[in-house]
This record gives structure tokens, C-alpha cells and sequence, in this order.
């Protein structure tokens, strides 16, 4: 089996170790007849072509900082950011390798087979946020009036937000996706709902609440995802418990996963499952990846975007009375 962890030793570049890494995962697919491991290494090399060819980015960026300033006249009073990033490259092989894991036990549990190779790479190509941008809102204290309930204010001004974005985007060059879900948001204006996936009005099984939609960008020919959300969704998903305690219920999960397919009856779940196991026990400290450090697991100098994704969009809004320049 060939893993990402056994490339991250040698000092190289990250764009380096994905053109190693894909190239000997393609050989290896070709010589074990393996088409799971060619479409993860076909996918790969999108990562490679974003990194080396990623002036379409300055473009990208300025279309949605339009985005960005309309909100800044519209709703004056809001504080929010705006924040754009790159997936990390460990962060993708998780996501793939977990697509993976999780699309074979869902099939196997309520089929009681495992699903064909061509079910399985389509769950790699599925992936849309290899790109994906933040907006991050919060109403300042100082905008609220006696009786007034910052939450539902808050909620209601992110779903404005929400409603106006896909036409915004498309009247520059973009193009919303399908959610592919059937359970559609009520809370979502009846235009948009094919398009958002609301984790707000249903929040996943670790308490993460955001709306997400995907986008494909017709000038760069890529896709992005937006995520929206108020402050206080965006610290319980990076540093509450939808961050630590949906890690240690995804540790479970994986357990029950493992022991309901045993080893050596599916190779596309035992190779997925183990990149996966690979990579949550990684040492960070140890690893020798050019322009990245960590002392341990917690204090890490990302400067590649290895372990966090590459920011390429930080934008910041203060409400009025604090700060009225937008340009």
C-alpha cells in the first residue's frame, strides 16, 4: 500500500511530495490493477495544477471581496470576516481516504454487500472544497437594542446573506451546484434551497451548525465552497466540542467500522482505512516538510500548508462606529 505519510521525511516541497507521491500511487494503481488508487492519484493532480497555477486565485479573490463589500454597505452594523484558504494536504488525504471508509461501511451495513469500484470513485471525484471561503458574522453589543435577542439577529442576518449570495456570484462568472441532498432547508428562500446544504436548521451529529454551497467558477474552471456562519458556530467548530468531542466520537465510529469489516474482505476499505489510522497517529514533531515546524501536535508553524489549509483571502469588517472604511 502506498501512503502519504511515507513521503514526509525527505525535507521536500509540498508540491514536491504530491508529484512523487501521485506519480508512484498511479504506478502502483496500474500494477495492481487497483482503480480506486488511480482516481485518488488522477485527483491529486488538480492539488498540484492549484499550486503551480494559481494566478486565476487574484481573480477569484476579487470577485468575492465584490461580495464583501456589498455586505460592508448593506449591513454597516455588522462585524465579519472574510477568509479564504487552500486545503491542506493532509486534511485532503484524510478527506478522501474518510470519503472512502465511510461510503463502504454505509453501503455494506444497509446493503449487505460492498459497493462497485465506480460507486467508490465517484465519491473521490465528489469532492468540491479543495478551494473554500469563510464568512464569519457577528452583531457588535453596541447595535443592540433592550429586548433585542443577539442570536435570532444574528440568525436572520446570516440567512439574508445566504439568500443573496448565489445570484451575487453568478452574475460574475459562478455557478451554484446542487446540494444532492432531497431534505431541503425551509429556512432558505425556496430559490436557493437546491443549493444549500443547511447545517444550522439541522446540525450535524457533533453540534457543527454552518450553511455551506458549492460553486463552480467558470473563469478559473474549479470548484469553491462558502461556508457562512456567526461567531458563535465558527468557535464552537474550531476550538468547541464539535472540534474535540466529535474527534473522539469519530475515533469510535471508526472502531465499529473496523470491526464490521474485517481485514482482507474489502481492499479498498483496509487501504483507505489504514491511510486514515496512518495519518491521526502521525507525529508532527518528526516530520521534515520544507517551510514547516512543530514542536508537538498543538504547536505547529505552518508556513505550506501541510497540516492548515493556505490562506488566500483575509478580509476584515468592523461594524460602523468602529471602523467605516471598506476600501
Amino acid at each position: 500500500m502506498i501512503s502519504l505519510n511515507n513521503y514526509l521525511y525527505d525535507g521536500n516541497t509540498i508540491v514536491k511530495i504530491l508529484h512523487i507521491y501521485s506519480h508512484d500511487l498511479k504506478k502502483y494503481a496500474i500494477d495492481t490493477g487497483n482503480g480506486v488508487d488511480l482516481a485518488h492519484s488522477n485527483f491529486l493532480l488538480q492539488v498540484i495544477d492549484l499550486l503551480e497555477h494559481n494566478d486565476f486565485l487574484t481573480v477569484q479573490s476579487q470577485q468575492i471581496r465584490e461580495f464583501y463589500k456589498y455586505m460592508a454597505d448593506k449591513y454597516p452594523f455588522l462585524a465579519f470576516t472574510f477568509k479564504g484558504r487552500i486545503k491542506s494536504l493532509i486534511r485532503l488525504e484524510e478527506k478522501i481516504n474518510g470519503n472512502i471508509v465511510e461510503y463502504i461501511y454505509d453501503y455494506y451495513t444497509e446493503h449487505g454487500k460492498y459497493p462497485t469500484e465506480t460507486g467508490i470513485k465517484e465519491r473521490i471525484n465528489r469532492i468540491r472544497d479543495l478551494i473554500a471561503y469563510r464568512i464569519v458574522i457577528s452583531l457588535p453589543n453596541c447595535h443592540l437594542q433592550p429586548g433585542d435577542d443577539c442570536h435570532e439577529r444574528e440568525l436572520k442576518y446570516l440567512y439574508e446573506i445566504a439568500n443573496a449570495l448565489p445570484d451575487f456570484l453568478e452574475e460574475r462568472g459562478f455557478n451554484a451546484e446542487l446540494s444532492g441532498i432531497d431534505d431541503y432547508s425551509m429556512t432558505i428562500d425556496e430559490k436557493s434551497r437546491p443549493y444549500y446544504r443547511d447545517y444550522i436548521e439541522k446540525p450535524n451529529m457533533y453540534g457543527y451548525r454552518s450553511l455551506h454551497i458549492s460553486f463552480f467558477d467558470n473563469t478559473s474552471r474549479s470548484n469553491i465552497e462558502v461556508q457562512l456562519r456567526t461567531k458563535e458556530m465558527d468557535d464552537y467548530a474550531e476550538i468547541g466540542p464539535a472540534n474535540h468531542l466529535g474527534y473522539e466520537k469519530r475515533q469510535e465510529k471508526e472502531r465499529v467500522r473496523r470491526e464490521k469489516i474485517p481485514q482482507g474482505e474489502n481492499v479498498f476499505f483496509d487501504d483507505a482505512y489504514n491511510r486514515v489510522l496512518m495519518l491521526q497517529q502521525l507525529d508532527l514533531s518528526k516530520i521534515n516538510v520544507n517551510m514547516f515546524g512543530a514542536a508537538d501536535n498543538n504547536l505547529i508553524n505552518d508556513g505550506c500548508g501541510l497540516y492548515r489549509g493556505r490562506l488566500i483571502l483575509p478580509y476584515e469588517h468592523l461594524s460602523r462606529f468602529q471602523n467605516d472604511l471598506i476600501d
